[in-house]
């Protein structure tokens, strides 16, 4: 994601606030070119499953009403699973909306 969308981003983050344990998150771009600078055809790109948490809901709430706090925060990179989501379209930005239960992983950044 560019450096550039974070303002765009944290915009959508303000209009949208998902419920108790919902996820929303934008798909990361599918690589368009090699590392040795060979474009990649769009029938030839691969599906993106990394997306980065743009909004999180409260939490799942217990059976006496007190929330359970996500693992996730917004700016976190997670793996996403195959199927599954409900996608989402905000001022024209392609946006997935998970439960947390579906997320697969949190991806942790390079030292």
């Amino acid at each position: 994601m560019a450096a550039n969308a974070v303002p765009k981003i944290r915009s959508l983050s303000q209009k949208f606030k998902p419920l108790l344990d919902r996820i929303l998150v934008i798909k990361d771009e599918p690589l368009t070119k090699t590392k040795g600078g060979v474009l990649i055809p769009e029938k030839a790109q691969q599906e993106v499953n990394n997306a980065v948490v743009i909004a999180v809901g409260p939490g799942a709430r217990t059976p006496n009403g007190d929330y359970i706090k996500p693992n996730v925060n917004v700016g976190d990179k997670v793996l996403l699973p195959k199927f599954g989501g409900t996608k989402i379209d905000i001022d024209g930005e392609e946006l997935h909306l998970f439960k947390e239960a579906d997320l697969l992983a949190v991806i942790e950044k390079d030292s």
